[in-house]
């Protein structure tokens, strides 16, 4: 009997492995981190900064416009990292994000909105925008999307 119950205990503690075990103790700083991030805007957007250096240097020149652009024209949101993004928050909330090109390998840099987002038009509006560059005029349109976002 007390070979079974050694046998069960043993199974139980090995039920995750080394590497899982590795994972969720990165996760949990990372929830951490972020909970930190959400309340306190310096940490947050020292985190942005540096994802946003880490870049490569097409993405980080459209990177750091976004980044001005949203401080610029929503300075209520706080900025923080998301999925490895650089991510702009309310109420704890992601708003908009910027998604660069080299992240999944895609052709375009990214700027997106969540649904917390208020962009509703309609029964159908856009939530991401391909970015390839930006000049004055479409950083005026990026600059209007993120006032109505936060309105």
């Amino acid at each position: 009997m007390a070979a079974k119950k050694e046998t069960a205990s043993a199974k139980s503690s090995n039920v995750w492995t080394a590497e899982e075990r590795a994972a969720m103790k990165e996760r949990a700083k990372e929830l951490k981190a972020e909970e930190r991030a959400s309340k306190d805007r310096a940490t947050g957007e020292k985190d942005v900064l540096a994802k946003i250096g880490e870049m490569p240097p097409a993405d980080r020149a459209l990177a750091k416009k976004i980044h001005a652009i949203v401080k610029a024209n929503a300075p209520e949101l706080l900025p923080r990292t998301w999925y490895g993004m650089p991510a702009y928050t309310r109420d704890g909330k992601v708003v908009c994000f910027f998604q660069a090109a080299d992240k999944f390998k895609a052709r375009y840099a990214t700027f997106g909105f969540n649904d917390t987002a208020n962009l509703d038009a309609g029964a159908m509006w856009a939530t991401a925008w391909a970015v390839i560059e930006l000049n004055a005029a479409e950083e005026a349109k990026l600059a209007a999307l993120v006032k109505k976002a936060v309105s």
